[in-house]
Protein backbone atom coordinates (compact mmCIF):
# COMPACT_ATOMS: atom_id res chain seq x y z
CA UNK A 1 0.00 0.00 0.00
CA UNK A 2 1.37 3.34 -1.02
CA UNK A 3 0.77 4.87 2.64
CA UNK A 4 1.85 2.20 4.67
CA UNK A 5 5.12 3.71 5.64
CA UNK A 6 3.01 5.67 7.15
CA UNK A 7 0.34 4.01 9.15
CA UNK A 8 4.00 1.71 10.21
CA UNK A 9 4.40 4.92 12.16
CA UNK A 10 0.98 5.50 13.56
CA UNK A 11 1.29 1.93 14.66
CA UNK A 12 4.91 2.18 16.27
CA UNK A 13 4.98 5.60 17.53
CA UNK A 14 1.38 6.76 18.32
CA UNK A 15 -0.45 3.65 19.47
CA UNK A 16 1.17 3.12 22.49
CA UNK A 17 -0.18 6.86 23.33
CA UNK A 18 -3.48 5.70 23.28
CA UNK A 19 -5.57 4.55 25.92
CA UNK A 20 -7.55 1.34 25.25
CA UNK A 21 -5.98 1.15 21.56
CA UNK A 22 -4.09 -2.38 20.83
CA UNK A 23 -2.09 -3.42 17.59
CA UNK A 24 -2.66 -6.65 16.34
CA UNK A 25 -0.65 -7.98 13.57
CA UNK A 26 -1.93 -10.23 11.23
CA UNK A 27 0.80 -10.70 8.30
CA UNK A 28 -0.74 -10.10 4.96
CA UNK A 29 -3.73 -8.31 5.79
CA UNK A 30 -4.08 -4.75 5.06
CA UNK A 31 -4.22 -2.30 7.49
CA UNK A 32 -7.56 -1.98 9.55
CA UNK A 33 -9.01 -0.36 12.52
CA UNK A 34 -11.64 -2.54 14.51
CA UNK A 35 -13.59 -1.25 16.74
CA UNK A 36 -15.06 -3.82 19.66
CA UNK A 37 -17.82 -3.20 22.00
CA UNK A 38 -17.04 -3.44 26.03
CA UNK A 39 -17.83 -7.11 25.51
CA UNK A 40 -15.69 -7.71 22.51
CA UNK A 41 -17.91 -7.17 19.59
CA UNK A 42 -17.05 -5.98 16.15
CA UNK A 43 -19.02 -2.73 15.72
CA UNK A 44 -16.74 -1.50 12.41
CA UNK A 45 -13.92 -1.84 10.53
CA UNK A 46 -12.46 1.04 9.08
CA UNK A 47 -9.38 0.51 6.58
CA UNK A 48 -6.15 2.73 6.93
CA UNK A 49 -4.47 1.61 4.08
CA UNK A 50 -5.38 5.34 2.43
CA UNK A 51 -5.00 7.26 5.78
CA UNK A 52 -2.25 9.24 6.23
CA UNK A 53 -0.67 9.20 9.98
CA UNK A 54 -2.11 12.98 10.80
CA UNK A 55 -5.41 11.41 9.40
CA UNK A 56 -5.16 7.93 11.01
CA UNK A 57 -4.55 10.07 14.58
CA UNK A 58 -7.61 12.85 14.09
CA UNK A 59 -9.63 9.42 13.27
CA UNK A 60 -8.86 7.94 16.55
CA UNK A 61 -9.16 10.76 18.58
CA UNK A 62 -12.67 11.83 16.65
CA UNK A 63 -13.73 8.17 18.46
CA UNK A 64 -12.80 9.46 21.77
CA UNK A 65 -9.76 7.50 22.75
CA UNK A 66 -7.92 9.18 24.86
CA UNK A 67 -3.71 10.31 24.12
CA UNK A 68 -1.77 10.56 26.85
CA UNK A 69 1.48 12.54 27.04
CA UNK A 70 3.89 9.56 27.33
CA UNK A 71 3.25 5.81 27.14
CA UNK A 72 3.35 5.50 30.96
CA UNK A 73 1.60 8.68 32.09
CA UNK A 74 -1.36 8.04 34.09
CA UNK A 75 -4.82 8.08 32.33
CA UNK A 76 -7.44 10.58 33.82
CA UNK A 77 -10.16 8.75 35.60
CA UNK A 78 -12.96 10.27 33.14
CA UNK A 79 -11.06 8.54 30.17
CA UNK A 80 -10.29 5.15 31.73
CA UNK A 81 -13.36 3.60 29.98
CA UNK A 82 -12.70 5.61 27.06
CA UNK A 83 -13.67 5.82 24.28
CA UNK A 84 -16.70 4.26 25.29
CA UNK A 85 -20.05 6.41 24.63
CA UNK A 86 -23.38 6.32 26.19
CA UNK A 87 -25.92 4.11 24.48
CA UNK A 88 -27.81 6.00 21.95
CA UNK A 89 -31.37 5.78 24.23
CA UNK A 90 -29.89 7.61 26.92
CA UNK A 91 -27.88 10.29 24.35
CA UNK A 92 -30.33 13.95 24.52
CA UNK A 93 -32.59 14.05 22.00
CA UNK A 94 -34.13 17.59 23.18
CA UNK A 95 -32.77 19.16 20.23
CA UNK A 96 -33.61 16.86 17.73
CA UNK A 97 -36.65 16.91 16.42
CA UNK A 98 -37.22 13.30 15.14
CA UNK A 99 -35.72 10.52 17.22
CA UNK A 100 -32.87 8.41 15.88
CA UNK A 101 -33.48 5.91 13.49
CA UNK A 102 -33.15 2.62 15.48
CA UNK A 103 -35.12 4.47 18.74
CA UNK A 104 -38.09 5.09 16.81
CA UNK A 105 -40.99 2.87 18.35
CA UNK A 106 -38.96 0.99 21.00
CA UNK A 107 -39.51 3.53 23.37
CA UNK A 108 -43.39 4.70 22.63
CA UNK A 109 -44.27 4.43 26.47
CA UNK A 110 -41.74 7.37 27.54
Amino acid sequence: CPLCPQVKAFVTEDIPLYHNLEMKHLPGADPELVLLSHRYKELERIPLSDMTREEINQLVQELGFYRKEAPDAPVPEEFQFAPARPLPAQAPTADSETPPEHAKEEHSDL
